[in-house]
């Protein structure tokens, strides 16, 4: 970040640091939010409420759920008329690359405390078939370390807390897990404000900031078991405890097995109602019902920052999937800060800004 008046503790080291990103001030501070073109590969929202009126067996949920499962297939994707210029052309106009638009950034932001969130699957690490594999670079976790010394950084992601962290190694860090249902905040480093801390009674930990769905911890491990028996009989399915949420990664899954794979999943939840089904890329989520999201847990950290009613914030989130629009759209609603969404491909988001690659989400906050 170039010679900008922003809140951070070494204004001489931030000079030439690094979130090279940009606002336009056309785009994101309009008071009006503009609703982002329809184009192939946009979004689809799993209705429950709908697929309960599937006929008999679930059929009509569980074909739902297979034609969601395609619109968020990759391959399906880049099988779809994106070449159309005028298509992209439109989508870029009302999310632009970040890097290429860096310059404002500095007026956007000035005399404001920046707080950085970022997803981690797709945005700090490559997308893989193997969940379990997804490590990021020594040079991305570089990038993250080098902000973290300037800014509050928050990782926010599906994957359960003490995972992330594993991948991740930063103490210093906010980590968010479960989907924002999992948070506790550095074990070291700068303080930036007085952070509140909550001690929740399943764990007692006073270092813990967050556990709202404690209570669903019993239920998400029965219902583990039950998706590990029912799903073995799948070839390349994996299911993955993120504590307060389970991911059935559907990658690896040949597609024609994708229906049966749908049906063994839509029988575990007949028999939990207080569990939701959501979708990521290549994945199947199971959570609470409860209302929290990763813009809950946005909202959360800023206002644990003591910034929940301030002008002097500027918060930035960089994520790669639908449960990151949450996060986009409590950005979209404050008024303050943008998100960035990390895509090859145009889809329908609330975010202002856009990347294609975690390599250009490295380039953004490290330079």
């Amino acid at each position: 970040m170039t010679n900008q008046n922003v809140a951070v503790s070494d204004p001489k080291s931030a000079i030439g640091m690094a979130i090279d990103v940009i606002v336009s001030n056309s785009s994101f501070f309009s008071p009006a939010v503009r609703k982002p073109p329809t184009v192939p590969g946009g979004y689809i929202t799993i209705s429950l409420k709908k697929l309960e009126t599937g006929g008999a067996g679930g059929a009509g949920r569980v074909g739902a759920w297979v034609d969601s499962m395609r619109a968020s297939s990759p391959t399906h994707i880049k099988s779809t008329p994106l070449s159309d210029s005028e298509a992209l052309s439109s989508w870029m106009l009302h999310h632009p690359s970040a890097l290429r638009t860096f310059e404002q950034i500095t007026n956007a932001s000035e005399g404001k405390q920046i707080v950085m969130f970022l997803d981690y699957d797709g945005t700090l690490s490559p997308i893989v078939e193997d969940p379990d594999q997804a490590f990021m670079s020594k040079e991305m976790r570089a990038a993250v370390k080098d902000v973290a010394r300037y800014f509050p950084t928050a990782i926010v992601s599906g994957r359960c807390r003490d995972k992330v962290y594993r991948f991740v190694k930063l103490s210093e860090l906010y980590y968010a897990g479960s989907h924002g249902m999992d948070i506790k905040g550095p074990a070291k480093g700068r303080k930036y404000k007085k952070v509140r801390t909550i001690s929740t009674p399943y764990t007692g930990d006073q270092s813990l900031l967050c556990q709202p769905a404690s209570e669903f911890l019993p239920m998400i491990d029965e219902v583990y078991k039950a998706l590990l028996e029912k799903t073995k009989s799948t070839p390349g399915a994996k299911v993955e405890n993120n504590k307060f949420c389970l991911s059935v990664h559907f990658r690896c899954v040949d597609e024609q097995r994708w229906t049966a794979l749908a049906e063994q999943v839509r029988l575990v939840l007949n028999q939990y109602p207080k569990l939701r089904l959501t979708q990521g890329r290549k994945v199947l989520e199971i959570r609470p019902t409860i209302k929290w999201d990763k813009g809950n847990a946005l909202e959360f950290l800023l206002e644990s920052l003591g910034y929940a009613n301030s002008n002097d914030v500027f918060p930035i989130y960089i994520g790669d999937d639908r449960t990151d629009e949450d996060a986009f759209k409590v950005l979209r609603n404050r008024g303050q800060g943008f998100g960035i969404l990390v895509s090859k491909f145009p889809k329908e988001t609330s975010a202002s800004y856009s990347l294609q690659e975690p390599t250009e989400a490295r380039t953004l906050i490290w330079t």
